[in-house]
């Protein structure tokens, strides 16, 4: 007998055990299968409750007893509750979808909402926006009515929720849409949770919208589905504690400051103290050219190694959970910060000029200390969401550092 399980075709790393243990403490697995044996699952009903992914939303509503109107409105069940072995069918992608928007502050009352894609989330971000009182919704498609070439003439939404994979690992940095054209933006929502902030997320952001990636919605669907599969109640605080442990444990932590500030040893000590990986991203620049940089300086000259630099910054930005330190003049190149800051924490190290090394760093042996500080210290003060003196002992820097990596939210 299953107790509770995620049912998909192919899953390969998920978080839902791990939600779904913090929340309710039961047995829960992944639970492959194929197209030919849902039915025979179905029908031999030795689980108690089933959450339901991709493809098989649609495939198992002719397979329960019983669907909530929700679901039926929808036309998804991802939620299966066996009670006494009778199936009931649940969506509870709305609840997750739901919970997001308020919890970013995106208020849809009133309100154009225009959704990016017409798939099964695109149906149920359409319920979602119904349920919050949208004036008017609005489905954009490739083709149809309403598509990408003439999406402006809905100028005036106040909503914009993407439904799409664009932007998602492995092509983050791509987003279906440029905001430039909704000028009257209340509130942007992207149920892509990979990267924790998509290009659309950090645009939103950039601009003040309140905004969400769709990490949020995952766990809060989840909270729901445990509470059918329990019959109890969740807290909303342990989901929250759960959308915070789960940021943490993808976020990544990214070192910037001066050359030779102690970036290289903050981080790899602050990696054994999270158990992480740590990238030195000069090493990776080294490995990739099979040169040393004063070599790459020498030979190609600066404009050669930053654009080397900006390719690995691309490569280990989309990366999670690891500890990346970065070289002294990455905050240079304005394009390195969205790969930067789409999964990380930023932290700037800092360090008395006098005590930085030269040795082996062309920039700083042509450049006097004092005049490169007074061009990077704003470029720093830009990119980084946390400032931190190293010029006490190395362990109170990584103490303050690991403070800042297990803080915060998205």
């Amino acid at each position: 007998m299953i107790e509770y399980g995620l049912l998909g075709e192919k899953l390969g790393h998920s978080f839902s055990p791990q939600i779904h243990k913090a929340l309710a403490d039961y047995d829960y697995r992944l639970l492959p299968t194929p197209r030919t044996a849902v039915e025979e699952l179905f029908r031999r009903r030795e689980f108690k409750g089933l959450n339901v992914t991709i493809p098989y939303k649609r495939t198992v509503i002719p397979l329960c007893d019983e669907v909530d109107p929700r679901a039926a409105a929808i036309g998804a069940v991802n939620t299966v509750v066996n009670r006494g072995g009778k199936l009931t069918g649940y969506n509870t992608d709305i609840d997750g979808l739901i919970y997001l928007a308020k919890r970013a502050g995106v208020d849809m009352a009133g309100k154009k909402v225009v959704i990016l894609g017409s798939g099964g989330t695109s149906r149920t971000a359409r319920a979602a926006a119904q349920e919050l009182g949208a004036a008017e919704i609005v489905v954009v498609s490739r083709i149809g009515e309403d598509n990408y070439e003439n999406i402006f003439r809905h100028a005036d939404a106040g909503v914009l929720i993407n439904t799409t994979p664009v932007g998602m690992f492995p092509n983050c940095g791509e987003a279906a849409v440029s905001l430039d054209g909704f000028p009257r933006l209340t509130g942007v929502l992207d149920v892509v949770y990979n990267p924790l902030r998509t290009a659309l997320v950090m645009e939103a952001e950039g601009r003040g919208i309140p905004c969400s990636c769709g990490l949020p919605m995952l766990a809060a669907q989840a909270k729901r589905a445990a509470e059918l599969f329990t019959g109890g109640s969740i807290p909303d605080a342990r989901l929250e504690a759960v959308i915070s442990d789960l940021t943490v444990q993808v976020r990544n932590v990214v070192l910037i400051g001066m050359p030779g500030c102690g970036k290289s040893a903050v981080g790899r000590r602050l990696a054994r103290r999270l158990g992480r990986e740590f990238l030195d991203l000069d090493a990776l620049i080294t490995e990739r050219a099979e040169k040393p940089i004063p070599d790459i300086f020498a030979q190609e000259g600066e404009e050669a190694f930053r654009a080397l630099e900006s390719q690995i910054v691309r490569e280990a930005g989309a990366r999670t959970g690891c500890v990346l330190s970065t070289g002294g003049g990455i905050v240079t190149r304005r394009e390195n910060y969205a790969p930067l800051h789409q999964n990380g924490v930023i932290i700037h190290i800092t360090r008395d000029l006098s005590l930085l090394p030269t040795a082996g760093r062309p920039v700083s042996q042509s450049t006097d200390l004092h005049e490169l500080w007074r061009r990077r210290e704003p470029l720093y003060r830009a990119f980084a969401d946390v400032t931190i003196d190293n010029n006490g002992p190395l362990a109170e820097t990584v103490d303050e550092a690991m403070q800042a990596a297990l803080g915060g939210q998205i």
